[in-house]
């Protein structure tokens, strides 16, 4: 561990989520003294680990609420916003907080004299049909007005240890017999691992990346939905049928899915299947990817055996001891 920023603070909203942790370890292990600012500060209290004593704390903000916003951001020298949702849920909507939230964070941090990290997603988009992608552009049009020197970071798709899509679709095979291929599988997907999002928020937060630059982040490998779900039935030994499901169809299974707890599969996100989840040609013709800013992307097959494995059929493979 590094003392190069000890003196330096960042706080991080959504840093309890999935690729909030990953930044919290990468930040620690450079030095950064980090504040976590949440909605439930109780529900943080894991992180506090990842750090020495008295590195990594826990504030309460909700980004439907500016002002508690201002006082999270306050006396920080970095803001990183990660906040998101997959789907909407009473006041939690797209546009509360992806769009309104997200300006509402950027406005704090140029209140705070604060640099500015946005996370936003390959596909965000203010013409796209769906409100996720949408209001993922609006995000991002907004900090990049308010903070001019932002940095927009957007990831493919994200894999890791606690990711939503190998482990949902991994449970699915324990007990289904067949899996839907959306759209016929053929969605094109760049998977990009979670540690290196982390570290190009180091990089960014550090100077290593362009302000007013909007970054596409993808791995080394760009596969279809099949292939992803080939791949996974193989890392956990299981053979099951994969069923195209034309969009048409997938979208009125997904009008019922949307009603139910848990919300397994939602209409606007058959929409954002419509289209590719990969870094833009020209985004690597800008050097705006992971390499330009110093992160060697990381493959499929060296990560997902090191948890999928816990899916495997009981006895038929061992844990990996590496």
């Amino acid at each position: 561990m590094t003392d190069t920023f000890s003196d330096r603070l960042v706080t991080i909203f959504g840093g309890s989520g999935f690729i909030g942790r990953s930044a919290v370890r990468a930040l620690a292990q450079r030095g950064w003294r980090i504040r976590v600012a949440v909605r439930r500060p109780d529900l943080a209290y894991h992180l506090q680990p990842l750090g020495r004593v008295g590195q990594i704390h826990a504030v309460q903000a909700n980004l439907r609420y500016p002002d508690s916003i201002i006082r999270a951001a306050e006396d920080s020298d970095a803001i990183v916003n990660l906040v998101g949702i997959l789907h909407q849920s009473g006041a939690q909507t797209f546009e509360a907080v992806q769009a309104a939230g997200a300006g509402a964070v950027a406005r704090a941090a140029a209140h705070a004299g604060a640099s500015l990290v946005h996370v936003s997603a390959i596909g965000a988009d203010a013409k796209s049909e769906s409100i996720y992608a949408r209001t993922k552009a609006a995000g991002e049009k907004v900090a990049l007005e308010v903070v001019p020197k932002a940095i927009v970071l957007r990831p493919s798709l994200v894999f890791g240890p606690e990711d939503d899509f190998f482990n949902r679709f991994a449970a699915m095979a324990r007990f289904l017999p067949a899996l839907p291929l959306i759209g016929g599988g053929h969605t094109l997907f760049q998977p990009v691992f979670v540690g290196d999002v982390a570290s190009s928020i180091v990089a960014a937060l550090e100077g290593r990346a362009k302000p007013h630059t909007i970054y596409e982040l993808g791995g080394p490998e760009i596969k279809t939905f099949r292939e992803l779900m080939e791949l996974m039935l193989h890392e956990i030994g299981r053979k099951r049928m994969l069923v195209p499901l034309p969009f048409a169809v997938a979208k009125l299974q997904a009008s019922i899915f949307e009603m139910l707890p848990g919300k397994l599969l939602t209409r606007d996100q058959v929409t954002l299947l419509k289209m590719d989840n990969i870094v833009s040609k020209k985004a690597e013709r800008e050097e705006r990817t992971l390499k330009a800013i110093g992160v060697t992307p990381t493959s499929l097959e060296a990560i997902l055996p090191s948890y999928l494995w816990r899916f495997r059929r009981a006895g038929q493979f061992a844990r990996p001891t590496a």
